[in-house]
Order: structure tokens, then sequence, then C-alpha cells
């Protein structure tokens, strides 16, 4: 039987994560899972409700009207749901970065979400990122990566993402949301960001995205003794 293997990646908003792991994930032959799609559906959901996101109780009491899932395509590429609606592209509107951030603070959020994360684990090998994969979803995970970058060089990319998706931000803006959000994850109560003990930390501010791919790539393998 074929062992699964977890790679954990785990770094704050606007590091490169998601591209960075998908195109990793991709050249190892594993899955990857956006973990921040997932926490970025459950803020939509709230943002749509009209439910207040800071208070902890009142989403706690919409999670059982939530049906979330994960599906991929041909393509290999994940897709998430959202009582059956596909909300892959809704999930990445500006709005929802906010919702995102304040909803996955609360404990009920992160225990409810917390098993499907690691089922994902159980069953194939996994590339996973995060905000506390190597610390609290996937402790055991084999590799494990600190991404990081300056906030002026996450601002940047994060700006650029936000013009091709036709939704521009101005650069002031876009660096305040990210200094609130590192704020709000690194403070939060349960599961902060931090960086695991057995992580390594990669800073990519001064890398373009070809460096740091073969640099992640290159010290998974070393984790992995490939």
């Amino acid at each position: 039987m074929t062992e699964n293997i977890a790679v954990a990646i785990d770094g704050p908003s606007g590091a490169g994560k998601s591209t960075l792991a998908r195109a990793v994930a991709g050249r190892l032959g594993y899955v990857y899972v956006d973990t921040g799609a997932i926490y970025r559906t459950i803020g939509y959901y709230i943002w749509k409700a009209g439910v207040d996101p800071r208070d902890g109780a009142a989403v706690a009491a919409e999670l059982p009207k939530l049906r979330v899932e994960l599906r991929y395509g041909d393509d290999g590429l994940q897709r998430m749901f959202l009582n059956g609606q596909d909300v892959t592209d809704a999930i990445r509107l500006p709005e929802v970065s906010q919702y995102a951030s304040q909803v996955s603070a609360h404990p009920a959020v992160r225990s409810y979400l917390l098993e499907m994360q690691r089922d994902l684990a159980r069953t194939r090998s996994v590339v996973m990122d995060g905000r506390d994969i190597g610390t609290v979803v996937l402790p055991d995970a084999r590799g494990k990566v600190f991404l990081t970058a300056s906030p002026e060089a996450r601002a940047q990319r994060r700006m650029r993402e936000l013009e091709q998706r036709g939704t521009p931000q101005p650069f002031a803006q876009v660096l305040e949301e990210i200094q609130q959000r590192d704020y709000n994850d690194t403070h939060r109560a349960t599961a902060p960001l931090r960086q695991a003990a057995d992580a390594v930390a990669l800073d990519t501010t001064e890398l373009n995205f070809q460096e740091s791919e073969e640099a992640l790539l290159c010290i998974i393998q070393k984790k992995l003794g490939r």
C-alpha cells in the first residue's frame, strides 16, 4: 500500500502560498488543497447572509446550514461548492477577505473545518496551505515550510492579482488590509499564525515566481529525503 505524504505550507496573506503550493503539488504529483479557499467559502456565506463576522455565536449558529465541498476537475484544480453552488470565483471578491479573516478566528469555525482538512490528507498525498497546517491541522506532516515576504511585496502582488481580476484597489488600501490581516491572524486566540518549530522558513521578497518555486521544491524534496 502506497504511503500518503502530507506537505504543509503556512504563511501570511499574500505570500504566494496558493500559486506556489499548486505548482509544487503538480511537480510532485500530489493533490493541492487550498484551505484559505475553504475559510473564504464560510466568509462568503456569512457576508451574503448579513451576519456580523465578529459575532462568534451568530457565526456558529449558521454553520449547520452550510455544506462546504471541495471538488477536483479533470484539470486537477480545486473548486469550492457551497450548498451545491460553485463559488470558486465569488469567494475571491475583495469584500470576502476580511470576512474570511474574522470568521476564521472563531473556535467553532476552525473545529467545524478541522476534520474535513485532515480527511483530505488521509486519503491522498497532499500539499496543503494555510495558516495553521503545520501547527494544528497536520502536525505530523513530513514536509513543513513557512512561506513569507515583506508586507509591501505582498501588497504589490495582491494588487496585481486584483487588477487581473478586474477589481483594482489602490496600493495603500491593499497594504493596510494585509497588515490588518497579519495582525488578526497572529493575535487570534485559536490557532494563531506562527511558524512550526520543525518548519523551514522561505522569504520570497526578493525572488520571482520561478525562483520561489524552485526554492520551495528544493526544501520539500530535502524534507522528504529525495
